[in-house]
């Protein structure tokens, strides 16, 4: 595996590093010389509305996608200070969450529940014959169950859970392996408020046990306190970008979102409407 050496070591190194890469899906541009970086421990949002380049950022960084080639070189794109990952390991430092994982888990072949936490050993969708899990393996998955209150779902199968118990279960699989950082894709999709709230709550829990949050979404109210880097995009650029008092803003939103937009505030919350 080739190591970039030019870089920080991967224990000090920062979790993303975008350096102008330029992304086409079909004859669209969706991210135009796209430059980010997040660092270690940094629990970072990223927002923006629809079209705006959040999903295929999520699949540049989850290695779905690869940037163009400009010049000499595509647009770098380092992951704890490395290019070049397989998946699986990748995978043990940086669990991904998104309704896209969760429609391989619901849909066809039916998976249980722990086993569907135990596959997160493997990046691998249930657990296949050559697969050799072990007591401890089974073991961890119980532990991060029980650490989301989610140990009575063992056994049934994921396509019969509400979409909050089966949101629960998959980020029980992204943690089996004490990954540095979580990558949430509109985590909070298709949950009802009540659900929806006790998510948030599971997120602000991990935030303050030392799991760093990428969450990506277009709604300001799912942002729990515990993140304060903000990342606005617009038309596959970000617009803005810092903490919560200079993007969680009327004139920072209205422009992202390209209409007016008021912000309000609820307590640690941020709250945003059409004006």
């Amino acid at each position: 595996m080739t190591i970039d050496i030019d870089v920080h070591t991967e224990a000090d190194a920062a979790l993303l590093e975008i350096d102008r890469a330029s992304v086409m899906q079909g004859d669209r541009l969706v991210l135009d010389q796209f430059s980010l970086r997040i660092a270690a421990g940094e629990h970072t949002a990223i927002l923006g509305p629809n079209g705006s380049g959040k999903s295929t950022l999520v699949k540049l960084i989850a290695r779905q996608l690869y940037p163009l080639a400009s010049g000499a070189s595509p647009g770098a794109v380092r992951i704890f200070g490395r290019e070049r990952w397989a998946v699986s390991e990748l995978r043990s430092l940086l669990g991904i969450v998104s309704p896209a994982v969760q429609h391989d888990y619901t849909s066809d072949t039916p998976v249980e529940v722990v086993d569907a936490v135990v596959s997160g050993f493997f990046a691998a969708r249930g657990i296949a014959r050559h697969h050799r899990v072990t007591a401890s393996m089974r073991d961890r998955a119980q532990d991060v169950l029980q650490q989301l209150g989610a140990t009575h779902l063992a056994g049934r199968m994921m396509s019969s859970l509400s979409t909050g118990e089966a949101r629960r279960v998959l980020i029980a699989r992204a943690l089996v392996h004490r990954p540095r950082a979580l990558l949430l894709d509109e985590p909070c999709a298709g949950l009802d408020m009540a659900s929806r709230r006790h998510f948030m709550e599971s997120l602000r829990s991990l935030a303050t046990g030392g799991t760093t949050l990428v969450l990506v979404t277009h709604h300001v109210e799912e942002i729990v306190p515990e993140i304060d880097r903000i990342v606005l995009l617009r038309d596959g650029r970000v617009s803005e970008h810092g903490s919560k008092a200079v993007t969680l803003t009327d004139a920072a939103l209205s422009l992202a979102f390209g209409m007016p937009v008021r912000v309000s505030r609820h307590g640690a919350y941020y709250a945003a409407a059409l004006a």
